[in-house]
């Protein structure tokens, strides 16, 4: 047993080594994304691609290797939920995932994906996709060839969602996203078919260091501890985590659009509660993070939406908003403001889409995906197969690429695959969650309405935020909900809240 527990530290001391490397290239593209000059952009890659070069040889050497097998006993004799089982098996799975992929590959993409970056920063405003092209020709080969060091699956893409999510697969996404089309399409049709709500209220100038301070005292509020974190701005809101004690938010503003810094900063700060809700013993090893892209983003999904954009929330803050922009919105009802944050309409924007739709922009850009990587699209043909899915889907086409194909990061920043699914399956999973919260609190309701937060953040991060990547996402949600994934409360809740708006 002794010699189990020496093994044991000698494994957390290795991958302490490792977390700071990853750490260490996660601040310089933070800084990337927020304050470097843009001359930069060149030599950062290669600092980036050097640090996580540097931190996958480590992850991927011979003697880990050894060392994970000579614990395995170990691991077998001890309760698989116990925190030293568990950091070996989920090491063990990162570990024989990365020795499958050469680190000269990892330092390629790397590079190349903080170059595309770069190009997209300067390509969207000037709705240049031809500017991209070649760099977004080169992620999807990348793509492909990432996927290629996982022989043995289905399909293409099912590695590149593994890396996301794990434990889905193209065919289990499908299914999920058709049952959740069938049951969608109606709702909206119904809402779209009625005269839109009147949004102008929050189009109006709203000075951007009162909105910015506003939303900080929201994510307070909620729980996010700025001791452990800050707020910065940038084109494209973001978290990020260089350890539990330093999890970073960011945001963007508009000055005529109130939402947009508003509800981007809920977003943000409840991936950002996740991340500081982990348990402490975990720093520093692969436990350390959220379980999935989904789970992930059930918790911005929660915070931003059926928190932040309830009835119960806005009774409370509204005369608190009010009070900060009083000749915007002094004679604003709040059943006129409420109707305004909960508009439904076919729009273009995915990060601008409400509740109802937006889950239709997030299936369009996985079915891309799946063509992009079978081979049926062309990078070339993007731009205008994008404006065909587009208009069947949601009745309308973008009159630019800017706010067509250029207008997220995700396919110029990482690799095409695995990149989206998990926001409509963190939708999916807020309202389990949610539901199961107000099973054993039922008075989170009325707190809500008063202002008060502490017992739904204390509920999840006793049930979800501390085990990190303890249990795989499957697991948590049976775990938390008692049952598997399921679109049903997510259903239940939108008809709930949009069939009283729109007298559905």
């Amino acid at each position: 047993m002794r010699e189990m527990e020496d093994k044991l530290n000698e494994l957390r001391v290795r991958l302490v080594e490792i977390d700071d490397l990853e750490s260490a290239a996660g601040l310089l593209e933070w800084d990337q994304n927020t304050y470097m000059p843009p001359g930069g952009a060149r030599a950062r890659g290669r600092q980036i691609a050097t640090l996580q070069r540097l931190a996958h040889e480590k992850l991927t050497t011979v003697s880990l290797g050894r060392l994970l097998d000579d614990l395995r006993p170990y691991e077998e004799s001890l309760p698989y939920d116990s925190d030293e089982a568990s950091l070996i098996r989920v090491t063990r799975r990162d570990y024989e995932r990365a020795v499958k992929v050469p680190p000269s590959f990892v330092a390629q993409l790397s590079d190349h994906l903080s170059a595309s970056y770069q190009a997209w920063t300067e390509a969207r405003p000037a709705n240049d996709f031809a500017g991209v092209q070649p760099y977004l020709e080169k992620t999807l080969d990348l793509s492909r060839q990432l996927a290629d060091f996982f022989p043995g699956y289905e399909h293409i893409a099912d590695p590149l969602i593994e890396y996301s999510d794990y434990g889905m697969t193209t065919s289990t996404v499908r299914a999920t996203f058709a049952e959740l089309r069938a049951r969608l399409v109606p709702i909206v049709q119904a809402i779209t078919a009625q005269p839109a709500s009147d949004d102008a209220c929050l189009h109006q100038a709203f000075p951007e260091e009162q909105q910015l301070a506003f939303g900080r005292e929201v994510a307070g509020h909620f729980g996010y501890d700025f001791q452990r974190g800050r707020q910065d701005e940038t084109p494209h809101p973001f978290t990020t985590e260089f350890s539990i004690g330093d999890v970073r938010i960011t945001t963007r503003v508009k000055q005529n659009d109130l939402g947009e810094a508003l509800f981007s900063t809920m977003h943000e700060a409840g991936h950002a509660m996740y991340e500081q809700g982990i348990s402490t013993e975990f720093e520093g090893t692969p436990l350390a993070g959220g379980t999935s892209s989904g789970v992930h983003e059930s918790q911005s999904r929660l915070w931003e939406n059926i928190v932040g954009r309830s009835r119960r929330f806005w009774r409370f803050s509204y005369p608190w908003l009010q009070a900060v922009f009083p000749d915007q919105l002094g004679s604003v009802s709040l059943d006129t403001f409420y109707r305004a944050i909960n508009k439904v309409e076919r729009s273009l924007i995915r990060t601008d889409a409400d509740e109802v739709t937006y889950n239709l922009h997030v299936m369009l850009r996985f079915g891309l995906e799946l063509e992009l990587l079978e081979g049926n699209l062309a990078v070339r043909d993007l731009p205008e197969a994008w404006h065909e899915w587009f208009k069947a889907d949601l009745g309308i086409a973008p009159p630019d690429d800017r706010d067509g194909v250029l207008q997220d990061v995700h396919w110029y920043l990482g690799t095409i695959g695995g990149a989206f699914q998990g926001y409509t399956l963190g939708n999916i999973m807020s309202a389990q969650f949610f539901d199961s919260a107000l099973e054993v609190h039922p008075e989170i309701l009325g707190e809500i309405e008063a202002g008060e937060f502490g017992t739904l953040h204390g509920w999840l991060v006793e049930n979800v935020y501390r085990h990190g990547r303890k249990y795989t996402p499957s697991e948590l949600v049976e775990r938390v909900t008692g049952g598997p994934l399921s679109v049903e409360p997510y259903i239940r809740y939108l008809r709930a809240k949009y069939g009283e708006l729109y007298a559905l």
